[in-house]
């Protein structure tokens, strides 16, 4: 597996893949299906990630969602900070960062919910959230993307 990682970003590089960030520096990636059927070890430690990126926030670009299989989780950055193509969806992507646990209560449940509809330009209605979330999510420090 780390050779065939080490030889994808290899060739990436030559066939033009964008940095983002601090770029790389983990030799392998964790499944997102391990991190997220068991994210306790990997809270607050460093990890990397691949696949496919089937979203990017459309007013700064400054997350992205990567699916690996049938599991997705988004890479936040700082706005402004690192800013991903709008149009990057469909690529795929390397990308690191320090895994998050996020729980919110009922008020900051909506409060997202909210901001995630506006975001998409949907109609948000608060009556639907009976309670508060937990949510995992890189907080990313750097990527690559593959043409």
């Amino acid at each position: 597996m780390r050779t065939l990682v080490l030889f994808t970003l290899g060739v990436a590089a030559l066939c033009g893949a964008e940095k983002f960030g601090k770029g790389l520096t983990l030799k392998e990636a964790t499944p997102v299906a391990t991190l997220l059927g068991t994210p306790d070890p990997y809270i607050g430690k460093m990890v990397q990630v691949k696949g496919k990126i089937t979203e990017v926030c459309q007013m700064m670009g400054c997350w992205m969602q990567i699916q690996d299989g049938d599991k997705g989780i988004r890479m936040k950055v700082k706005d402004g900070e690192i800013m991903f193509p709008k149009n990057g969806a469909g690529r795929n992507a390397v990308a690191e960062g320090v895994f998050k646990k996020i729980v919110l209560n009922q008020e900051q449940t909506v409060a997202w919910a909210k901001h995630e509809a506006e975001e998409r330009g949907q109609k948000f209605d608060a009556s639907k959230i009976k309670g508060g979330m937990t949510m995992y999510q890189i907080q990313g420090t750097g990527a690559v993307l593959l043409d």
